[in-house]
């Protein structure tokens, strides 16, 4: 018996050991609170950056993760892109399980390696090794080591710890060392609060960050990249693609991009400059000839995905464009910018962060940056944008995908950051004209005119292309909150030139009313009514964030039914705040007809977290209005 205990007690003293040796490989030494609505924790993760030169750079990385469930399989980030400037030196992944213990080892060979392209052949050589591991049992632990080498020096990855929500972090840190020569910019970002040391010296530079709770998101607060800490690095000497460049703020940065990577793509065959030539020929000012241009584009090309990255940031020729009918954001935008120089129309390469998150580029950092590419047509008036990667979207029209943000517009002359289309609450609107019918036994026969602009046009101008059934689906989901719904008819209208989506739907469903012996109760907006009331916060941590307003307004007829009359309207309403207003009326037009009018304005802002509850208890309030109700009682014969 003793010997039996003896062993377990040396047992227990290897594996509390081995905790006290290797503390980022068990689950079970996670410090307190970083697990909190964590679906994986960073236990360690440190990269080590040489810049030998303006020209060589090697990069080395180790990054141990805890996943604590299936949600976290997406936070391994086991994975490394490399092409013709970038090499592979070393790559490996470990796997422990739950108490630390090793199970497998993955070796660079082991590694899924595919192209990075996705939809075409045009961009052969970037391609990507990454892990793909189905674990047995969860929590389990990643270690990924690799070492990269690359004659790029244009980017340098920034000291970013917390890259993701619901990830804790319990250390991080980087290191970069430089030679004299060579002068290197930072900018630290949200590093107040943090657990942070940082040293520098000559050719040198330190980050250490300890114990970063999980971001866990909140409804209308900003996005993680605006509130995670971080430090941005630059070299103001470095090459990329065996290009040179000094640059010291973003219009020196704007002159070497156009200088050097796009000044000498516009090639386009002469034939093509003839055709588009005579294709303006009739139009008398440089607006109407961009929109026949960018017309011509969007029949003519396709686009295919590509990530801006190493070796991403050269647009290939216009002439290899025209000549095979597609290509990424860089080539199409440079391949309509081209057009137009062949038709004298001005217009600049623009480099901006796509994504409805509204990111911008850092104003005061010049530097790689961006992941995505439009172009601006320069106005009195106001700048004209276009997304070149679309077949569908109107011309100047850019919808959530790159409004409101800072953008880097390229100039023959230099680069300058901008402001993109900001679209306000009174160009983001929805109009219903609508009527229905209610029968005698509670149902509903509707018809809606709807029609949308801006933002709202965005949200829905993709309809007009659906398939039928898809359509159908998409309608009963707008008005989930009608049991039964039936879908009879719908006719769709994408007015390009006036950029406004119009929709005629008709449809009835049964049991639509409630009944209860000689009366019914009939909830008044069918048509628009607003069931969505953001999530409640015992303890709110965020500011709130409003990135685009809006304004519906809604119109409808109402027919009651032959043997019913109006016992009680409901009161008129209105509500103003600073979050926006709400207003609606009921109006009995005759005995057998009410009218309902609405009109509810949401602002954008930003607000502090303060603001919160109120603004949550403004969207609940329209939804308790949205469900009033008319009482009506049958006629007496």
């Amino acid at each position: 018996m003793q010997a039996k205990y003896l062993l377990k007690f040396l047992l227990l003293f290897v594996l509390l050991e081995g905790f006290s040796q290797n503390n980022y490989y068990s689950s079970l030494t996670i410090p307190a609170k970083l697990d909190e609505y964590a679906n994986a924790v960073v236990r360690s993760y440190d990269t080590e950056i040489s810049l030998t030169s303006t020209d060589e750079m090697h990069i080395k990385r180790k990054r141990i993760v805890t996943i604590l469930n299936k949600k976290g399989n997406s936070n391994v980030d086991a994975y490394v892109h490399y092409d013709n400037n970038v090499k592979i030196i070393s790559l490996e992944a470990l796997v422990y399980n739950h108490y630390g213990a090793l199970i497998k080892k993955i070796k660079k060979k082991d590694f899924k390696d595919e192209s990075a392209v996705d939809g075409g052949t045009l961009y052969s050589d970037s391609r990507v090794k990454y892990l793909e591991y189905t674990p047995i049992s969860y929590p389990y632990t990643i270690e990924f080591v690799c070492e990269i080498s690359t004659k790029n020096t244009a980017f340098i990855p920034p000291f970013n710890p917390l890259t993701d929500s619901y990830v804790g972090v319990e250390s991080s840190s980087y290191s970069i060392s430089y030679p004299e020569s060579i002068t290197i910019r930072k900018k630290e970002k949200n590093l107040e609060g943090c657990d942070i040391q940082k040293e520098e010296g000559h050719g040198q530079i330190n980050y250490k960050v300890k114990n970063i709770e999980a971001f866990k998101p909140e409804d209308y607060s900003p996005p993680v990249f605006d509130i995670a800490p971080k430090v941005l690095f630059a070299s103001q000497q470095f090459t990329l693609e065996g290009v040179a460049a000094e640059v010291l703020d973003w219009n020196s940065f704007g002159h070497w991009m156009y200088r050097d990577l796009i000044a000498n793509t516009y090639d386009l065959p002469e034939s093509t400059i003839n055709l588009v030539k005579d294709l303006v020929k009739n139009e008398t000012n440089d607006i109407d000839k961009a929109k026949k241009i960018y017309q011509y584009v969007q029949d003519k090309v396709r686009y295919i995905s590509v990530q801006v990255g190493i070796g991403g940031w050269k647009p290939f020729n216009a002439s290899e464009v025209d000549r095979l009918g597609y290509g990424d954001c860089k080539a199409l935008t440079n391949y309509t910018r081209a057009l137009l120089m062949a038709v004298g129309v001005e217009s600049n390469y623009t480099v901006v962060y796509a994504g409805s998150s509204q990111r911008s580029l850092e104003s005061d950092f010049a530097a790689m940056q961006g992941n995505h590419v439009i172009l601006n047509i320069p106005s009195l008036e106001e700048n004209i944008w276009l997304e070149c990667t679309s077949q569908k979207l109107p011309f100047g029209f850019i919808g959530d995908f790159t409004d409101d943000r800072d953008v880097l517009v390229i100039t023959p002359e230099g680069g300058k950051i901008e402001h993109t289309k900001k679209y306000a609450a009174e160009e983001n609107t929805q109009h219903i004209k609508g009527e229905y019918v209610i029968s005698s036994d509670g149902g509903i026969e509707a018809k809606a005119n709807i029609i949308s602009k801006g933002i709202q046009y965005d949200d829905k101008y993709w309809l007009e292309t659906e398939v039928e059934r898809d359509l159908d689906l998409n309608y009963k989901k707008r008005w989930k909150y009608i049991n039964t719904v039936t879908i009879d008819k719908i006719a769709l209208k994408n007015d390009k030139s006036s950029i406004a989506f119009e929709e005629n739907i008709d449809f009835h469903a049964s049991n639509y009313t409630k009944k209860a012996g000689d009366r019914m109760l009939l909830t008044v907006n069918a048509l628009n009514r607003n069931t969505h009331v953001p999530d409640r916060y015992k303890t709110r941590k965020y500011p709130l964030k409003i990135k685009r307003g809006f304004i519906d307004e809604d119109d409808v007829k109402i027919t009651l039914p032959e043997d019913y009359e109006v016992e009680s309207l409901p009161n008129n309403i209105l509500v103003e705040n600073k979050f926006g207003s709400y207003k609606a009326e009921f109006i009995k037009q005759n005995d057998s007809m009410v009218v309902y009018k609405r009109k509810w304005v949401v602002n954008d802002g930003e607000f502090p977290k303060e603001d919160y509850d109120d603004f949550r208890s403004f969207f609940k309030d329209v939804s308790r209005y949205d469900n009033s109700k008319i009482a009506l009682i049958k006629t007496q014969l």
